[in-house]
């Protein structure tokens, strides 16, 4: 099976400094010949590896503003952390109208897709006997689920994700209001990190997503803040607004507090949400209703296409949510209502287990390999050291028994091999022919007397 994926290696920057091997999730990179590769398999494009390296050697690969050009009719799916990266008071209205100077024929909030999902998830909450469940709404913790917790995959909740549901809604209104034909319409959702760039062409639940790209918010927002700067309101309105535990959904927290549910569990940051899934695996967690779980700190104002500090966005959603959240208007309800009723949640495709890095396609060749597996890890030093241009001893000694390395790539194994070959040496080097003076006993005491010394 192959994979696509938004973030890629550009080797000419790339130092071979170990950094991202540290700190992916899945252990998806390996540093070779000085230089880091990713393992197709178990990317999943979080992004950590873009926020951890030090020499910019990774890049997301995603759209420009200047695609929306090959569509007769576009779409701009600005995604609810873009609020927080505009100045307190600045309208969310405001912020949505700007996109249609950018050159866009509609804009549909995605945190009116927040809304819909909220109130589907209340009602999964209250049928499903499965506990707990986990949220859909971050494709890079479903990719996370799906490659390092295969066990949990039927927690996924089966709701489309939000910005999936905006799409499908705008295609619908559009297609009806103005008779445009649906592969004449291009919807692009406005990113804040990788994943959701992947999620397009790779879409969780759907063969095909109903988006056509996806453009990050740090290359609109300067075009953005132009218009935001202005005093004047652009006059054409976005074809839905979300309410603001909508753009609540941009922060940690802010989606459980949309849901409503009190047996809830929030948890952001990838690394601290494996460590989550690890205790749901324990049938630790079995309590919990529900997880809101996020790859980036913070949430989505955390990801790595963003442009402000994390903790500042957190702030500005949060008081935005605040503030617009009692004003739910008939106009809304009405939306709400017609949003409901069309068949826009439901996944495609159930979620499976992705199919991760095998041993050997043999099967008894894969069990041989195994326990080859777990006997080099026992004379691996355990250090985890990252040396080796793997994360751990463990990943180390899979890439050696897959072929992919040497044991001589632990610098503690390569140190003790060629301690092992200068004693051979030495031994070799004091040798004389019995017939010109001491015999091979004498010589061996000597070089033991050598080494002791």
């Amino acid at each position: 099976m192959g994979f696509t994926h938004a973030v890629r290696l550009i080797e000419s920057k790339c130092k071979g400094c170990v950094n991202c091997i540290k700190h992916c999730p899945t252990e998806a990179i390996r540093v070779r010949d000085g230089k880091a590769s990713i393992l197709e398999e178990r990317c999943i494009d979080c992004g950590e590896c873009v926020r951890i390296c030090p020499n910019s050697a990774k890049e997301v690969v995603s759209n420009s503003i200047e695609s929306i050009r090959r569509f007769r009719y576009t779409v701009a799916l600005p995604a609810p952390a873009i609020m927080g990266q505009f100045r307190e008071g600045t309208p969310p209205e405001k912020v949505l109208a700007a996109f249609y100077e950018l050159g866009f024929d509609e804009v549909m909030d995605v945190s009116f897709g927040a809304d819909l999902v909220a109130a589907k998830s209340r009602e999964l909450i209250s049928r499903s006997s499965i506990r707990p469940i986990i949220s859909s709404a971050c494709p890079a913790v479903v990719r996370l689920i799906q490659v390092r917790f295969p066990n949990l995959v039927e927690n996924i909740a089966p709701i489309s994700s939000p910005m999936e549901c905006a799409a499908q809604i705008a295609r619908i209104e559009i297609a009806k209001r103005e008779g445009i034909p649906d592969e004449d319409i291009g919807v692009f959702f406005i990113t804040p990190c990788p994943a959701k760039v992947n999620a397009v062409s790779e879409p969780v639940g759907y063969k095909t997503s109903f988006i056509n790209g996806a453009i990050p918010i740090s290359a609109v927002y300067p075009l953005i803040q132009q218009v935001v700067s202005k005093n004047r309101m652009p006059d054409k309105k976005p074809l839905r607004m979300g309410s603001g535990l909508g753009i609540g959904w941009a922060r940690a927290g802010g989606e459980n507090q949309s849901i409503g549910t009190d047996k809830h569990l929030s948890v952001d940051g990838i690394h601290n949400v494996a460590s989550i899934l690890e205790d749901v695996e324990r049938g630790k967690l079995s309590d919990i209703s529900y997880i809101e779980a996020q790859s980036c700190v913070g949430g989505c104002v955390g990801g790595v296409l963003n442009v402000e500090n994390c903790f500042i966005t957190r702030r500005r959603v949060r008081i935005l949510a605040s503030d617009a959240a009692p004003e739910v208007t008939q106009e809304w309800l009405q939306w709400m209502r017609e949003g409901l009723a069309m068949d826009v949640f439901r996944l495609e495709e159930t979620l499976k287990p992705r199919p991760g890095l095998k041993l050997d396609e043999d099967v008894s060749k894969a069990i041989q390999k195994l326990a080859a597996l777990e006997r080099i890890v026992e004379e691996l030093p355990g250090l985890d050291c990252g040396s080796c241009g793997a994360p751990n001893c463990r990943a180390l000694a899979e890439d050696i028994v897959r072929g992919y390395a040497s044991e001589t790539d632990c610098v503690f194994k390569l140190r003790e091999k060629v301690k092992l070959l200068a004693e051979e040496l030495m031994l070799m080097a004091a040798k004389m022919p019995p017939s010109m003076g001491k015999g091979e006993k004498a010589d061996k005491q000597d070089v033991v007397e050598q080494t002791d010394k």
